[in-house]
């Protein structure tokens, strides 16, 4: 088959039109047709059903989108890896995690590691849920879980710890308390019931010194991290919060310092295809430098 009909036959499926798919390939929308049309013809079946809101591929046309997603994977694996056979990092990178530590953690140290490696092209995706790193849907990931697929290199980047944290203006207000049972008089931020979180026991805050006849009753209950950061900087109630989100913040002060709350591991991780990347050599050093300097 003419890989330059099933790359545009790739584009065309993953935009759901002629017309989107001309615009990312710089095509017109007719060219774009007319390559689909020459292709259908050429393999005798239709790809896709056309109706007035878009595209729909058939079945013959899902089972050769998987086989053009695949492929044009593979080449996108072996053209960063040639470009990694320069001296100099150089190209694109890039680089997935949570939406919390990713815009708390990773996005302050952006302009410094782009000033040390100006031609190296960073994207990020911020996105709670894992991408393929398999399928090039990014190059390297910042999980807060260890990976069990055989094919991804990990190596342990940071160990998180979540700690009880309030506003000064809601202390000033409601009191700090002395005890981990005297939370039971205290307003309460957690996570709501189906956040996505690598913690067993999210809402541990909940339980935590209430004794098995009481059961706290949170006063805001929210699925995001750094909405639950916020809410708390606002003087709403305690929180319990990573280290990382709340390093170095002037808005808060940590309540029982004493309680350790639960704690888990990030890892840096990528494709085996890409252990030789220079690019990603010099992102895992630096972030490895940011962690011993952040001390968490």
């Amino acid at each position: 088959m003419d890989w330059d009909k099933l790359r545009i036959f790739h584009a065309v499926a993953e935009a759901g039109s002629f017309t989107r798919a001309g615009e990312q390939l710089n095509l017109s929308q007719s060219a774009v047709s007319r390559q689909i049309g020459a292709l259908e013809e050429s393999l005798k079946t239709p790809l896709f059903h056309r109706h007035a809101r878009g595209l729909i591929l058939t079945e013959q046309g899902e089972f050769l989108y998987r086989a053009a997603h695949e492929v044009s994977a593979k080449l996108a694996m072996t053209a960063a890896v040639l470009t990694d056979l320069k001296d100099r990092p150089s190209g694109e990178l890039k680089v997935t995690t949570t939406v919390a530590f990713g815009s708390i953690w990773v996005a302050p140290l952006v302009r410094e590691f782009v000033d040390l490696y100006p031609e190296v092209s960073l994207s990020m995706v911020l996105d709670d849920s894992e991408l393929d790193l398999s399928m090039r849907q990014a190059d390297v990931a910042l999980r807060m879980r260890k990976p069990v697929q055989g094919d991804l290199v990990h190596r342990k980047l940071l160990t998180v710890h979540y700690h009880l944290c309030a506003a000064p203006d809601y202390l000033r207000r409601h009191g700090t308390p002395k005890t981990i049972e005297e939370l039971d008089g205290h307003r309460l931020i957690v996570y709501g019931d189906e956040a996505p979180t690598p913690i067993a026991d999210v809402n541990w805050l909940i339980r935590a010194g209430a004794g098995r006849d009481r059961r706290r009753h949170p006063t805001l209950r929210m699925n995001n991290i750094y909405g639950i950061k916020l809410a708390m900087e606002s003087g709403l109630g305690i929180a319990a919060l990573p280290d990382y989100i709340v390093h170095g913040s002037t808005r808060t002060v940590r309540v029982l310092p004493n309680v350790d709350g639960p704690s888990f591991d990030t890892y840096f991780v990528y494709p085996e295809e890409l252990r030789n990347s220079k690019r990603i050599a010099v992102f895992r050093d630096f972030l490895v430098r940011k962690v011993a300097e952040w001390k968490f």
